[in-house]
């Protein structure tokens, strides 16, 4: 590269919803900006998982950018929830509105970022060999991005097809007439198991952890609903604003204990008939206190409990997939279409893999420690992923001093709003740890964050001065406050990847904040509208 080519004002990296409107954003100020993607492709998470059945769980008039109206107006989702293919489609179409990809560099997975104090600039170098430099670095890499290794042994052994779901062929694959085993039922394998079953020989799917899933009730979108949102556009939006997560689902304004059980259940039943944004993960927001009180989410597991021995038919398998030792919310809650339907098929079998886990894979398939053999033709590893820190310890990232993220994090993720790092200038995170984040609508969240990186970066050019870097006792008060907000919740009690409890050695530390969305836009307002005063700017 020649030197005009590697100098930037910013440097982002990742090229999903958060890396595009950052480079939207910040180029609109007036900044160089150069997004850097470790995929051939943009689009992130939606890019990288591919797998059958993969959609958000939130709706699409909502799971998408609010700063435009035009493109508000012009894009027309043809589903309640879109699948990947559509959100994918919609992601490219932003791109390509908006000219973003000149200054998008592909196949570019960053290797290491390190401060140079000396000349305040951040030194990023690429797997392929390139380095670039910027003023400010933002980190747009996603929450769930690095998946996790399986625990399996000899998995080259396995002579079928070994997929991954989270690095999904772009050709597909074709799973009829096949014996197929599916790993994990995470959102992602209750997402899949529906369709493989479709056309597979047999599914057999291994369960560690049975979750609580509740139905989407996807649909065509129906016009009038279309029609009646794109008039509505602003004022929802606002008033989206205004909730726990950033999204419009018909909230309960009154407490689940000062209703009667009688009561309670009417509103489960209907929220669970719905559909939409008022089911699914909205069924968590029925009363204000579903997380909180325990009698109140006792009832609510309970109820969905009980619709799982109903909707199962065989009693042994529906009391496999009922969760039993965490209450509801304790893990993300999954939304489903027919994912515990599935298991009424006769070429479905669901295998429990607690009371005798999965030990390796063999030439033909693969082998519990019972000794238990399983031919199959396919394994599909849907097993999750080193939630919200994964991409950001992948990378070498050392701040001033030579102190290294890895070492900053050794017992556990502190950051400053989910925003920023002490010892790491002029560098910002989006959705980072501390953030509402994965318990929000996501690309509101990444609005929300980028506007704030955009005026702090606009507010150290102003003042003259050429580094911004939080303190320590900011940084560690945010840490505690995120933590101590999760204690006065029912969330923690359960091993989620909220915690990092699926990565072996991972300290221990709620991730997310849960004082709610709204509270949080005015906590980050407040610290810029107070000018910094949390930082200091040499």
């Amino acid at each position: 590269m020649k030197q005009a080519e590697r100098d930037f004002d910013v440097i982002v990296v990742g090229a999903g919803f958060a890396g595009l409107y950052a480079l939207h954003r910040l180029r609109s100020a007036g900044y160089s900006v150069r997004v850097l993607e470790a995929g051939d492709g943009i689009g992130g998470t939606w890019f990288w998982n591919r797998y059958p059945g993969a959609r958000c769980d939130i709706e699409s008039m909502q799971y998408s950018y609010s700063f435009s109206e035009e493109i508000q107006q012009e894009w027309n989702w043809s589903q309640l929830f879109a699948p990947q293919p559509e959100i994918l489609s919609y992601i490219n179409y932003v791109a390509d509105k908006l000219d973003l990809r000149k200054d998008i560099q592909l196949n570019a997975r960053v290797a290491s970022a390190t401060f140079d104090s000396e000349n305040a600039r951040w030194i990023v170098t690429t797997a392929q060999g390139d380095t670039l430099l910027a003023s400010f670095c933002v980190m747009a890499t996603g929450c769930l991005t690095v998946p996790l290794e399986p625990n399996i042994e000899d998995l080259d052994k396995f002579e079928g097809g070994l997929y991954r779901t989270s690095r999904w062929p772009h050709e597909g694959v074709d799973f009829a007439g096949k014996r197929v085993a599916l790993i994990g039922t995470g959102s992602t394998g209750i997402q899949a198991a529906p369709v493989i079953a479709e056309v597979a020989e047999h599914l057999h799917v291994f369960q560690r952890t049975p979750n609580y899933s509740l139905p989407a009730g996807n649909r065509p979108m129906d016009p009038g609903y279309l029609k009646d949102w794109k008039e509505n556009y602003v004022d929802r939006r606002r008033a989206a604003l205004a909730t726990r997560n950033n999204t419009l689902n018909n909230a309960g304004k009154r407490s689940g204990r000062d209703a009667s059980p009688e009561e309670r259940e009417r509103e489960f039943e209907a929220r669970w008939q719905a559909g939409g944004s008022s089911s699914g993960i909205g069924f968590m927001y029925t009363f204000t206190d579903m997380t909180r009180d325990q009698s109140v989410n006792d009832h609510a597991s309970d109820f969905i409990r009980r619709k799982i021995a109903a909707t199962v038919e065989d009693p042994v398998t529906a009391d496999l997939l009922t969760p039993k030792h965490y209450g509801i919310g304790g893990r993300r809650i999954c939304v489903d279409t027919n994912y515990y339907e599935t298991f009424n098929r006769s070429n479905v079998t669901l295998v429990d893999a607690r009371r005798d886990p999965i030990k390796r894979l063999t030439r033909t398939g693969l082998e519990n420690v019972s000794g238990t053999t399983y031919p199959f033709d396919v394994i599909v590893l849907a097993i999750g992923f080193d939630g919200m820190t994964g991409a950001l310890l992948q990378m070498d990232i050392t701040g001033q001093a030579g102190l290294k993220l890895s070492e900053h994090w050794k017992n556990g993720p502190r950051t400053y709003l989910g925003l920023a790092l002490s010892g790491f200038p002029n560098m910002f995170l989006i959705n980072g740890p501390g953030s509402p984040s994965v318990l929000s609508n996501m690309v509101t969240s990444i609005e929300q964050h980028v506007d704030w990186i955009t005026a702090c970066i606009g507010h150290v050019k102003a003042s003259g001065k050429n580094t911004i870097n939080v303190s320590k006792t900011a940084e560690a008060d945010w840490f505690d406050h995120v933590n101590e907000t999760a204690a006065g919740t029912l969330i923690p009690n359960s091993d989620s990847w909220y915690l990092g409890a699926n990565v072996p050695g991972k300290p221990r530390f709620f991730m997310v904040y849960l004082g709610g969305a709204a509270k949080y836009k005015e906590i980050i307002d407040k610290a810029a509208s107070g000018g910094y005063e949390e930082f200091n700017l040499r």
